[in-house]
């Protein structure tokens, strides 16, 4: 669906607002090189995240404790995290019952530089990732460098990350759903490298693929 926009869409993005998730084209370079929506900064003290409806950033919570998202957060457009995802995170935990969390893939990306505010679109390298189950749902968390990054850009892999920023991107996912009397469902079974961050990702675009395959269609009939 790399043609999701043209050609009406490309001009009614002239006067309006492309949706993040399915107007937003991810590259030519993807998995490798790819456009994300970053929903965070680490500034942030409240959640956001994007209205799947309008495509508009929504407050999600306020943050209950004092962590903060410790990189830029937000996701892959034109992903979903459905069967194809869901088989793979079955596959490397041998398990059977995993799905899907039916969200678009998300992402966390490194950079030296003061991002202030998110709704912004960023270029970035995806490095590895967490693979991160919550309750019975995949929810895995891919880390990406800022493409060109004066401190990280150099990054090849997950493995080049201090041990320091994944022990603190770690934390936080396991803890950021944490409400006062009720037990956390969330885990962390796998930190991965570059190859299967890939695998993850080209999996999340056939099921975003598989299920909006008649978006385009629709869009250049309006």
């Amino acid at each position: 669906m790399s043609k999701i926009m043209d050609p009406i869409g490309r001009l009614m993005g002239l006067r309006y607002k492309s949706h993040p998730w399915h107007g937003v084209e991810l590259g030519p370079d993807a998995p490798q090189v790819l456009t994300c929506f970053i929903e965070m900064v680490p500034t942030d003290t409240v959640k956001y995240e994007v209205d799947k409806v309008s495509g508009y950033l929504r407050l999600d919570r306020p943050q209950k404790y004092s962590n903060v998202v410790p990189a830029l957060y937000g996701f892959i457009p034109q992903t979903f995290c459905a069967e194809r995802v869901a088989a793979y995170c079955n596959e490397k935990t041998d398990r059977t019952d995993i799905k899907g969390d039916r969200d678009p893939l998300d992402i966390c990306v490194l950079t030296e530089k003061d991002i202030t505010h998110g709704d912004i679109l960023v270029r970035v390298r995806p490095l590895g990732g967490f693979r991160m189950i919550d309750g019975n749902e995949a929810d895995d968390k891919i880390v990406a460098v800022l493409d060109n990054d004066a401190v990280y850009g150099g990054y090849k892999d997950i493995s080049d990350c201090p041990p320091l920023v994944l022990d603190r991107l770690r934390h936080y996912f396991l803890t950021y759903k944490d409400l006062p009397g009720r037990e956390s469902k969330v885990e962390v079974t796998h930190v991965y490298g570059i190859e299967e961050a890939h695998e993850v990702i080209r999996r999340s675009m056939d099921d975003y693929h598989h299920k909006f395959d008649n978006l385009d269609s629709f869009l250049s009939e309006v």
